[in-house]
């Protein structure tokens, strides 16, 4: 019997002006192999992680505890875990890792709605636009209710645009770069947020190139956020033909391209950047997980 695999995909959260709302699934992963279902009753997480480098907080057990146990005499599982998403780098590795360990618990105690999964997940992550893309994969929008129910729309990405996504090599928590963003924000920066966010929808619904370059301006939280990320507002300003738009991913400090071809002529262009600020960095380019 082969093994069973959960594999779950990193993701880039706010793109630009749709904080805590949007979500993109990135062709980046996190695999868990189930290596042995052991029935001995006690419904524990027994993981080895492959590459030798745990977190210094482990997400997949956190997530794998969050639900009471539901069946009588559940079976203990031993995982082992291998990630390609770099922690702490705005690329949802988090939440990656709350989906994974969610999963796992399924495995124990039997299935759970989408709905149920997202919810717990949002309650562990507190905000829902990576957990959605890891959940669901593609573009989502996510709204989370007076009730805390979270909705998810989904929404065609086209599958030629790819992202090169810059990571310079800084340590920036998520709790850092939350704490630097206002409580409260100018109304009229809200307002071009919401202007910005809806063309950006369209546009990408509409594949229209022509309007997409502007749609990505935010004035909610990449402006506070630039004193602790390198380079981040001349890369926002890169000009280069097949740029489609530049953001911040996430919480940072990487910074993600959308590109409609040439994918390596500008990875050439932001490593040429971030060599020019001598801040040293690493480029990649992927698909978008849909």
């Amino acid at each position: 019997m082969s093994a069973h695999v959960i594999r779950v995909p990193a993701s880039i959260g706010n793109l630009g002006p749709g904080f805590d709302t949007l979500g993109l699934a990135v062709a980046l992963y996190l695999r868990v192999t189930v290596r042995r279902r052991i029935p001995d009753g006690r419904g524990r997480l027994v993981t080895r992680f492959v590459d030798g480098r745990p977190p210094a907080r482990d997400g997949i057990a956190r997530a794998f505890r969050v639900w009471p146990l539901r069946v009588p005499d559940p079976p203990s599982l031993e995982v082992d875990v291998e990630s390609q998403i770099p922690g702490g780098a705005g690329l949802g590795s988090s939440a990656a890792a709350t989906i994974a360990g969610l999963r796992l618990r399924e495995l124990c105690d039997g299935a759970r709605s989408a709905e149920e999964v997202l919810s717990a997940a949002c309650r562990l992550e507190r905000h829902p636009d990576n957990a959605a893309a890891a959940l669901f994969g593609g573009l989502t929008s996510s709204s989370v209710g007076e009730d805390g129910r979270v909705t998810v729309a989904r929404w065609r990405w086209p599958a030629i645009w790819r992202l090169v996504i810059a990571t310079p090599d800084v340590e920036l928590p998520t709790v850092a770069s939350r704490r630097v963003i206002p409580r409260k924000i100018p109304l009229q920066d809200v307002v071009f947020n919401l202007q910005r966010l809806a063309g950006l929808l369209h546009a990408i619904e509409r594949r229209d190139v022509s309007r997409m370059a502007a749609t990505f301006e935010d004035r909610c939280h990449q402006p506070y956020r630039e004193p602790l990320v390198p380079v981040l507002r001349r890369a926002l300003a890169l000009k280069h033909p097949d740029i489609l738009g530049v953001c911040l991913s996430g919480a940072g400090p990487s910074l993600v391209a959308f590109v409609r071809r040439n994918p390596a002529s500008v990875a050439r262009a932001l490593e040429a950047l971030y060599r020019r600020e001598r801040v040293p960095c690493t480029v990649r380019t992927h698909g978008v997980h849909q």
